[in-house]
């Protein structure tokens, strides 16, 4: 297995997602307790602070998923903001959970629901909101 990555995630993402974590039942949600252990082992700072690389929540980011070897352009996303656009994934899916906190050119290996492993590589982030200034959204 990879040595997990160093994560950053604003203080308003954290917020927002222990709430949303803490409001859903295990059941509902199977990667909860790999979504806590990677919020409780990030470095959280101030969203004016997040670097330019890192992914947040509603960043775009470039990435790879290894082992089938395809590439995709998604915005991670709140489980409210998800439509059928195609071009957003939940926080709550398990390529989206792995996402966060990531910088450019970091790899992490996430469970898959039902067994095995995603091995995800962060090419680029296309956007991001607090590069883009917009620090309380």
């Amino acid at each position: 297995m990879l040595k997990k990555p160093k994560l950053i995630i604003s203080s308003l993402d954290a917020e927002r997602l222990e709430k949303l974590i803490d409001a859903l039942p295990d059941a509902a949600f199977p990667g909860k307790k790999d979504l806590e252990g990677e919020l409780a082992r990030a470095q959280i700072v101030q969203p004016k602070d997040v670097p330019p690389t890192v992914v947040t929540m509603n960043s775009t980011v470039r990435f790879a998923v290894e082992s089938s070897h395809e590439e995709f352009q998604l915005t991670l996303v709140y489980p409210k903001d998800v439509d059928t656009s195609g071009e957003k994934i939940s926080i709550l899916a398990p390529v989206g959970s792995a996402l966060l906190g990531l910088s450019q050119g970091d790899e992490i290996e996430w469970p898959r629901p039902g067994g095995g492993v995603l091995h995800v590589r962060i090419k680029e982030v296309t956007y991001q909101p607090e590069r883009a200034g917009e620090h309380h959204r």
